[in-house]
């Protein structure tokens, strides 16, 4: 281990946080720290070509991101386990979320994840909500897809339930990261791939999709088509100023539950075509 290690600090709006999150680790491998506004890049290399591809993108988007940059050099010590340490587990719904150096806890569901980073890891407002959403609204004859997949830890939770999975995700980091994590649970999925929902033709008692409000309405047709006859739609990662987008693309479904946390929104649908 060498002697001093880089940490590269972004600041910026906490609703960037997750999709700036997702574009580091398209270029970066080593695991990040996310916080309320931040995020947190080390590494014992030079970090100057993150910040580098953070200030490019910023500068071709429409509407640029506005972030502040911070980078150190800072005395080495073994700070993946220190973050690790920091890591507490969680109870949602059913389940219990907890790394692989805590117990099982009885009477829940439990869910190991190991973190190099916070994550997928259960502890965002939009993954616990869809953890509470899965507790209600899936069972053991369902047939269950996750559509950005992520850490796999929804459909983690779908298979626990008894559920068969299929999982899909357009990020190729984020596949492998899923295998993992199912590998380290000892459960099987049905079918994963890199690529989003309309690689599929099958439909599904249960469609969940936790990404951003502007692909939700992207790819809204292919959702609702993969959902069965009064099956269910869970979708998050909606900022609550941004719902209104999502709404609307899915108006012609039966809204049955509305969970917020905090600024988050996350919507459960019901698929009974009216009219």
């Amino acid at each position: 281990m060498q002697d001093k290690y880089f940490e590269l600090t972004v600041t910026l709006d906490d609703s960037f946080v997750e999709i700036i999150a997702d574009y580091i680790l398209n270029i970066y491998e080593e695991g990040i720290e996310l916080g309320e506004g931040e995020i947190i890049v080390r590494s014992e290399s030079d970090l100057t070509f993150v910040k580098d591809a953070l200030v490019s993108l910023s500068d071709n988007l429409e509407t640029p991101i506005a972030m502040r940059y911070k980078m150190e050099e800072k005395e080495n010590r073994d700070w993946i386990k220190s973050y690790q340490d920091s890591v507490q587990p969680i109870e949602v719904g059913k389940f219990y979320i907890s790394p692989s150096w805590y117990e099982p806890k009885k009477d829940f569901i439990n869910i190991t994840i190991d973190p190099t980073l916070a994550f997928g890891s259960g502890h965002h407002g939009t993954t616990f909500s869809c953890l509470e959403a899965i507790s209600t609204y899936v069972n053991d004859s369902h047939a269950v897809i996750d559509v950005g997949c992520g850490s796999g830890i929804l459909g983690l939770a779908c298979k626990k339930m008894g559920a068969s999975v299929a999982l899909c995700d357009t990020d190729p980091i984020s596949v492998d990261s899923c295998k993992e994590n199912f590998a380290l649970n000892k459960e099987s999925y049905d079918t994963l791939w890199e690529g989003s929902i309309d690689k599929t033709e099958a439909s599904y008692d249960v469609v969940i999709a936790n990404i951003i409000p502007d692909v939700l309405k992207f790819i809204a047709k292919d959702l609702k088509s993969a959902t069965k006859e009064n099956g269910h739609l869970i979708l998050s990662g909606i900022l609550d100023k941004k719902e209104n987008m999502v709404t609307e693309s899915y108006k012609e479904l039966t809204l049955v539950e509305k969970i917020v946390n905090n600024e988050w929104v996350t919507l459960v649908y019901k698929k009974e075509i009216h009219g």
